[in-house]
């Protein structure tokens, strides 16, 4: 087996190495002719001084493990049957009025945040990560995001849903509406094209927007959403549908376990970033979001249905936000609260078994090695 933690500079080869010149975080810079090879000791999550282009050797094997693992995880929507959803979704009495508008809503939610999480990655992410086995790891992830995409074009298409509502639901729902403007407000300085980092001012910038996206979009946001649909698929309801989104929800556990990875070696490796003020500010952006999410549980769950309503929901993101504080190395935002749906942990076991719903045996190469939330 490989070592790759082997760290001993490699004397340079006699014909000239192809190496960007310091400070090149797109790996599109002028080649420096005769350059000496990349060491690990070079390499950084931020400013790195390091050719990009060069996976090897690497330094951060956790992230090309969960590289591995995402290729491993591959599925496609189109690999379900959403033929009982179809059925139950005509009949008349199938579900109720309140089932169906908790999710239509989810499913309006999901449909623009997988976009904006994929703009995200492609956008802002990927141009200021300067590692290459992290950014091995992003490309894998942006194509997990536009299966996700199809999943709800899928999921759409085959209810015979209005894609007109479902799709811009984003721009016409407030609780959608707030959410997703609450995001994209942490990525305005990354969407001008001469932002760089290299500056404490910008590089706290691009670690609040991994906070954002990683920590409060996927890693909070996205779980009410599971919960909706999977607390359905328990009740033998939508169960196309909830098979989806046990998929969806085993590969946000990765992007959410990478990007807290990457936020902690970011503290690490710039220490002078995690200031206690900077700290305080990142609660309240979870306590923040805690509270978007509440007003967004509200609103698609206004009088509940048989094991899930608003309430549970808001108790449910309190847990969740306390738990995204312990993996950063914060103080809990909340009073200590209890995890509600305890069933969600089966959704997350990678093992190989028969799935959720009994419908396929599924098959998780590298699963047994991951810790999920």
């Amino acid at each position: 087996m490989l070592d790759w933690s082997d760290s001993k500079t490699v004397p340079a080869p006699i014909h000239p190495a192809f190496a960007a010149p310091t400070g090149d975080a797109t790996g599109l810079g002028t080649i420096e002719r005769g350059a000496a090879r990349v060491t690990v000791d070079e390499k950084r999550m931020i400013n790195a001084r390091a050719d990009v282009n060069q996976l090897l050797p690497l330094k951060y094997k956790w992230a090309w493990e969960k590289y591995l693992s995402g290729c491993n995880n591959h599925w496609m929507p189109t690999e379900v049957s959403m033929q009982a959803d179809i059925a139950l979704w005509k009949s008349k009495d199938g579900l109720t009025e309140d089932e169906r508008r908790m999710l239509k809503r989810n499913l309006g939610f999901f449909a623009a945040s997988e976009s904006l999480v994929a703009n995200n990655i492609v956008l802002a992410i990927y141009r200021h990560l300067t590692n290459p086995e992290c950014r091995q790891y992003l490309l894998r992830q942006a194509f997990e995001e536009a299966v996700h995409t199809h999943t709800f074009q899928y999921i759409v298409e085959s209810l015979g849903l209005d894609e007109g509502e479902l799709f811009n639901m984003y721009r016409e729902v407030p609780s959608i509406t707030d959410k997703a403007a609450w995001a994209l407000k942490h990525t305005q300085n990354l969407d001008d094209p001469d932002f760089k980092t290299g500056t404490l001012a910008a590089d706290q910038s691009f670690l609040r927007d991994l906070v954002a996206f990683y920590v409060v979009f996927e890693g909070m946001w996205f779980y009410t959403g599971f919960a909706q649909i999977l607390s359905l698929g328990r009740r033998n309801k939508m169960v196309g549908i909830a098979e989806q989104y046990q998929y969806i929800l085993r590969d946000e556990s990765i992007h959410l376990n990478f990007g807290i990875d990457v936020i902690n070696q970011i503290k690490i490796e710039n220490p002078q970033l995690w200031t206690p003020a900077f700290q305080d500010e990142v609660r309240a952006m979870l306590k923040d979001a805690a509270e978007l999410e509440a007003a967004y549980g509200l609103d698609t769950m206004p009088r509940g249905f048989l094991g899930l309503n608003a309430a549970l929901c808001e108790e449910y993101m309190h847990f969740i936000a306390n738990r995204r504080c312990a993996q950063l190395g914060l103080a809990p935002v909340f009073a200590e609260a209890d995890n509600p749906f305890p069933w969600m942990s089966e959704a997350m076991d990678l093992k190989k078994e028969k799935n959720f719903f009994e419908t396929r045996v599924i098959e998780y190469q590298n699963g047994g090695a991951l810790a999920w939330d």
